[in-house]
């Protein structure tokens, strides 16, 4: 905040606003747009090596390990994001504190589950209580990256699935031909040429991730749609020394620009990330490259 701040009252006009925007609320906003940007970072090659996992498990000569890819796709996909994600938080949560409950307290004669209450020692919880505050923060941000991890590369291993099974079996057929093993044709031959029929399917998922964002909300983090809800809304002085009226609208346009302008930046990025895979390849855009540079 600003030294000339010190007493909102006497304020007025721009010098009031310049102030209202500097207070440490929305210094907390400011950098929770940073936290979306994180979870991005984070997630997206996270939900990608699931999905990569799921991917190569569904195609598996094995049974069990084809089943179980085939189920992770079809279980994680079938239920409604917003449910799995209310769900999945609190089970996995849980089950830390239990297994860490099992190894940390073996003597407890009490049983764990006290009708709807979900009880633990004190040295199994997750966070300690003792715990700085950033600890809390930095746990619950880790659930929200793992939960949408697993949501979203259960989406990103059935386009890889269908992206494996476009590539032409020619290609395969041509490197058994040369004695390749079929982990070497694998690995040379179907991930290398995989990419460029699955980046359209990749493309929208991480258009959809995006959006997606605002779940964290949900999950106790506090991102950009919980302080522009708090900061927007009529406040009392106990949450801000400058009362305001109702102006969620524009902070939830602030929002709007945001999402526009990321998605944009998103769309010119893999543009040209399709043009470059596609450069040289039996594809209808590698065909329409090959004429334009004709």
């Amino acid at each position: 905040m600003l030294g000339s701040c010190s007493d909102p009252a006497a304020l007025d006009g721009l010098a009031w606003l310049a102030c209202y925007l500097t207070t440490g609320k929305h210094m907390a906003f400011y950098g929770a747009f940073g936290t979306v940007l994180l979870l991005l970072a984070i997630t997206a090659p996270a939900a990608l090596a699931f999905g990569f996992g799921g991917a190569v498990l569904a195609r598996s000569q094995i049974a069990p390990l084809s089943w179980l890819g085939k189920g992770y796709i079809a279980i994680v996909r079938g239920v409604p994001d917003i449910a799995f994600f209310l769900f999945f938080v609190i089970a996995l949560d849980q089950a830390f504190e239990f297994l860490r409950h099992k190894a940390l307290c073996p003597g407890w004669n009490q049983p764990i589950w006290q009708g709807n209450d979900f009880v633990v020692c004190n040295e199994a919880k997750l966070p300690l209580s003792s715990a700085p505050q950033w600890v809390h923060e930095s746990y619950g941000f880790g659930l929200a990256v793992l939960t949408f991890a697993i949501v979203f590369g259960a989406f990103a291993a059935n386009v890889l699935f269908g992206a494996m099974r476009a590539v032409p079996h020619a290609q395969i057929e041509t490197a058994e031909a040369y004695g390749m093993t079929p982990r070497q044709t694998f690995r040379r031959i179907l991930v290398p040429q995989m990419w460029v029929y699955a980046l359209p399917g990749l493309s929208n998922l991480w258009m959809v991730l995006i959006k997606a964002t605002p779940l964290l909300f949900l999950l106790g983090v506090e991102d950009i749609v919980y302080w522009a809800r708090e900061l927007g809304g009529t406040k009392t002085p106990q949450f801000t020394d400058y009362p305001h009226g109702d102006w969620r609208m524009w902070y939830f346009l602030a929002l709007l620009v945001f999402y526009l302008a990321f998605t944009r930046v998103s769309e010119i990025a893999l543009a040209r990330l399709m043009t470059r895979l596609t450069h040289g390849q039996a594809t209808v855009a590698g065909e329409a490259q090959r004429k334009a540079a004709a």
